[in-house]
């Protein structure tokens, strides 16, 4: 039997949103505006004022900061080279920077995802139970949970880097995407890809569902406190507690689990460019906006910073 020639793929070119040269100069300067809007939104807004503004020394806070700490970190993976690749004809990316960068997406994703089912406990024990709530949930525990879904985050992330690392790629090397992410990547293996794509919608899509359901449960009971709640004000004041919090879930699980827990057969190429735009670059810089906007003391705490840069100035 004759040998079957092929080429063992070294590098990966990433096709990118767009070819066209008009739109890459504009899609460039959008997205090098949402990514210094999401740095400065989420380090210098949120952390920032967290940080130096007693009033917002909480344990709430704490997550929000950890999820702004999040959101900036998962954004950068993926942004600058994002952007190089409207400025330059063909973007390659190697096979170890390749698996550099999926690792460190999915380990930022998932942690995402644990931080705001942490954030629904947490908000369902403020309000159901406040008397409860420095015992349930004291600063070491808050802590011990955050340093929890770091471990989850890097163990779920290693799991699916291992597995594509064992892959074999001597097709083609062009991939119709911005980033190495694992469904586009499946497609160019030569190798068989079943159990990929099994520990995929398994893994994946257990921690969703795990963390969903908590945040689903959290907010069941929230709801019915709310409604108990006699005063107008109080009901108005306890839901604007959990909108901001609530509105992010909703974009963060609806756009991820089109990606990775759907079969691929069910959508194009271009719909999953598109929704993979919203939850890498575009909830970044919506969450410190969600979180501020609606949120009376973070909004209470910029002012007071921008008046202080006035004065001082």
């Amino acid at each position: 039997m004759a040998a079957k020639n092929f080429t063992v793929v070294t590098e990966f070119i990433l096709l990118g949103l767009t070819d066209n040269t008009e739109l890459k100069v504009v899609l460039f300067v959008l997205f090098l505006v949402i990514y210094a809007i999401t740095l400065v939104g989420n380090l210098g807004m949120m952390i920032f004022l967290i940080q130096v503004t007693p009033k917002l020394c909480t344990l709430m806070y704490f997550f929000l900061s950890c999820l702004s700490s999040v959101n900036a970190c998962y954004s950068s993976v993926i942004a600058p080279k994002l952007l190089i690749s409207f400025l330059v004809v063909r973007q390659t990316i190697s096979f170890s920077a390749c698996i550099v960068q999926h690792l460190f997406f999915g380990v930022f994703i998932t942690i995402e995802g644990f931080l705001l089912s942490m954030m629904a406990y947490d908000y369902y024990v403020a309000i159901v139970n406040p008397l409860l709530y420095a015992a349930a949930m004291s600063k070491r525990k808050s802590v011990g949970l955050v340093t929890g879904s770091l471990i989850g985050g890097m163990i779920n992330s290693l799991t699916h880097t291992i597995s594509f690392g064992r892959l074999s790629f001597c097709r083609s090397n062009v991939i119709s995407h911005f980033f190495c992410d694992v469904p586009p990547l499946l497609k160019l293996s030569c190798s068989d890809t079943s159990m990929n794509e099994l520990l995929l919608l398994t893994s994946s899509g257990v921690i969703a569902m795990a963390t969903f359901l908590i945040v689903i449960i959290s907010y069941t009971f929230i709801v019915v406190a709310i409604l108990r709640i006699r005063s107008a004000a109080g009901r108005q004041k306890a839901f604007f507690t959990c909108a901001s919090h609530l509105t992010t879930v909703t974009i963060f699980y609806s756009t991820l689990s089109f990606n990775y827990i759907q079969p691929s057969s069910q959508y194009s190429v271009e719909q999953e460019k598109v929704v993979s735009v919203f939850y890498t670059l575009v909830i970044p810089m919506l969450n410190p906006l969600i979180y501020s906007l609606r949120n009376k003391e973070v909004k209470a705490a910029v002012r007071r910073a921008i008046e202080i840069k006035h004065w001082s100035c």
